[in-house]
């Protein structure tokens, strides 16, 4: 069976400190062709940050945008939410658009600036009495993707719902304004399924992933858990473009409704697929 990419990234993603320190919890696994995930290792930091080792995510971001810019199509899964559910969109009158939502989020949540924190946002944010200041009750919204995101006793959490084990509201506030770096640099890559549930063929695309629903799957031959998570991810897809689970995933079971919500919300690739 003939494959859509030929290479695979998997990212671990991490909302803690600023966006320019490095941190153990970000990892990034990439697999060309049929070769076995390797760990990247973060690029060589300028003086006087001489010393990193690991990742940062403004690091991060600069390297999938040089990785997207080459001629190889790539698939890269990053596990954090990229949207929210409809009734952020309708508590604050936005309009159901994904470009216009990143751009709102930035200017509200600017967590790409450099000594930027989520825990000083929160806080700025609470104390100006901001309608943007994260609510206790919206712990209760959850994508559509979210609701259904279930394998065994994991679920995924609401983005709104920090503080927790397992949450995915940092890692998810701290991203997304990279996401909109990365679409304002016009490198031609697809973003699913915002841009289409179709990805043109040679194409390259990100997409959101939830490694829970595949990192058991694999042995974990002596990794760490947030270096397991992005080595499945990079494993998984790589698997399954070979074997044709991927190209059913890219295509979930969902009504017209269910399918133009999810345009605005975002999907976790593999929910809701006969063969995840």
């Amino acid at each position: 069976m003939s494959k859509s990419f030929d290479r695979y990234i998997g990212i671990d993603y991490s909302g803690a400190k600023t966006p320019t320190e490095s941190l153990k919890g970000l990892r990034v696994y990439l697999s060309d062709g049929d070769d076995s995930p390797r760990e990247e290792p973060s690029p060589p930091s300028p003086p006087p940050h001489n010393s990193r080792k690991h990742w940062t995510r403004k690091g991060i971001a600069y390297w999938l945008v040089e990785r997207l810019s080459e001629s190889v199509p790539t698939l890269v899964g990053i596990d954090h939410a990229f949207s929210f559910p409809l009734c952020y969109f309708r508590e604050h009158k936005l309009p159901l658009d994904w470009s216009s939502f990143l751009d709102d989020f930035q200017h509200h949540w600017p967590t790409d600036e450099d000594k930027t924190t989520i825990d000083s946002i929160r806080e700025n944010l609470e104390c100006a009495k901001s309608p943007r200041a994260v609510k206790l009750s919206w712990r209760r919204w959850f994508r559509l993707t979210e609701e259904r995101a279930k394998r065994g006793s994991s679920s995924a959490k609401s983005v709104f719902h920090f503080d927790v084990q397992g949450q995915v509201a940092k890692s998810t506030h701290a991203g997304i304004p990279w996401l909109r770096f990365m679409r304002q640099k016009q490198i031609g890559v697809h973003f699913w399924p915002f841009d289409g549930w179709e990805i043109p063929q040679g194409k390259s695309a990100i997409v959101e992933v939830y490694p829970a629903l595949w990192s058991s799957d694999f042995a974990t031959e002596g990794r760490k858990p947030d270096q397991h998570d992005a080595y499945s991810v990079a494993k998984w897809l790589s698997s399954a473009d070979r074997d044709g689970r991927l190209a059913k995933c890219l295509k979930p079971n969902l009504t017209a409704l269910e399918r133009n919500m999810a345009e605005v919300e975002g999907w976790i690739l593999g929910v809701d697929s006969e063969n995840p």
